[in-house]
C-alpha cells in the first residue's frame, strides 16, 4: 500500500505542475525545462520501481502501457476528493479494487512461472539423468560423487563446513562462498531437503555435484529475485569439515 500511494503523490505532482498553466503571472520563477525533465524521468523510475518490485512485468511486453498511460491521465484529470466515491467514479475500474486485481495478476502470473520452471526442471533432470554417470535417490536427487572423502560422513542433524557454488539449470550464480573465504557453516536438519540428504552421501574432505529438484529444493516459494518458483538447483560442494552432533545423555533412574 505504501507504493501505492508513492504513485498517488507522483500522479498529483503532475496534476499540479499542469495547474499552473492556468496561474496567474507572478515575480517567482517556474522551474526549468531541465528540472521538468528530470522530475519527469524520475517520476519514471517511480512507475518502474512499482511495476518491478511487485513483479508486474518482467519485460515490457507483459503489459499494455496505452492503458498505463490512459490511468495516468485519467486520474490526473478526475475531479473530486481523491479517495471518495465521486472521485472514484471518473475511472472504468474502482481504484477500492486495486489490491484484490492486484494480488490475482501476480497469483495467477507466479502460478504460470512456477509451472513453467518445474516442466523445465523435469524435463533437465530427466535428460541428465538418461544420459548417465549420475546416481539417483529415491527421494529424487540426482548426484555426482566427484571426490568420496573419508570414512567421516554427516548425519541428517549434524553440521558441515563447507565451499559451495549454488546455480540455476541456466547457469545463473545465485549463491556461493568465495574462493579465498571461509568455509560456509550449515546445520544439516535446517537446510533444504537435497543439501539434508546430498551433504550425507560423501565424507569429509569429499566434494559431490548436486541436482536438487524442486520439490527438494525451495518449491512454489521464491527466493529474492533469482530463485523463482519451482526452481531447480544445482550446487558444486566440498565439504571441508564434519561436525557430529553430542550424543545426548540419558540420566538412569534408580528402582
Amino acid at each position: 500500500m505504501k507504493t501505492i500511494k508513492i504513485l498517488a503523490i507522483s500522479a498529483l505532482a503532475i496534476a499540479l505542475a499542469a495547474s499552473c498553466k492556468n496561474a496567474p503571472k507572478v515575480d517567482a520563477p517556474l522551474p526549468t525545462g531541465a528540472e521538468i525533465d528530470s522530475v519527469s524521468y524520475l517520476i519514471g523510475v517511480n512507475f518502474g520501481y512499482f511495476i518491478k518490485a511487485n513483479n508486474f512485468a518482467d519485460k515490457l511486453g507483459d503489459l499494455n502501457f496505452s492503458q498505463l498511460k490512459k490511468g495516468m491521465s485519467d486520474f490526473i484529470a478526475a475531479e473530486g476528493q481523491m479517495g471518495s466515491e465521486e472521485f472514484n467514479a471518473n475511472f472504468k475500474i474502482n481504484p477500492d479494487k486495486m489490491n484484490e486485481i492486484f494480488n490475482n495478476f501476480i497469483t495467477k502470473r507466479n502460478q504460470y512461472i512456477a509451472a513453467v520452471n518445474l516442466k523445465e526442471g523435469q524435463d533437465f533432470l530427466e535428460k541428465l539423468y538418461n544420459k548417465g554417470g549420475i546416481e539417483k535417490t529415491e527421494s529424487g536427487l540426482l548426484y555426482e560423487i566427484i571426490e568420496d572423502g573419508d570414512e567421516v560422513k554427516a548425519g541428517p542433524a549434524d553440521t558441515v563446513w563447507c565451499h559451495y557454488t549454488g546455480t540455476l539449470i541456466d547457469g545463473t550464480k545465485f549463491d556461493g562462498t568465495e574462493p579465498d573465504s571461509e568455509p560456509a557453516r550449515f546445520t544439516l536438519d535446517r537446510v533444504i531437503k537435497g543439501w539434508t540428504e546430498g551433504m550425507q552421501l560423501v565424507g569429509q574432505g569429499g566434494k559431490i555435484k548436486l541436482y536438487i529438484p524442486a520439490e527438494l529444493a525451495y518449491g512454489e516459494r521464491p527466493m529474492g529475485n533469482t530463485i523463482k518458483p519451482n526452481s531447480t538447483l544445482i550446487f558444486d560442494v566440498e565439504i571441508t569439515k564434519v561436525g557430529k552432533k553430542p550424543v545426548e545423555e540419558t540420566e538412569e533412574t534408580a528402582e
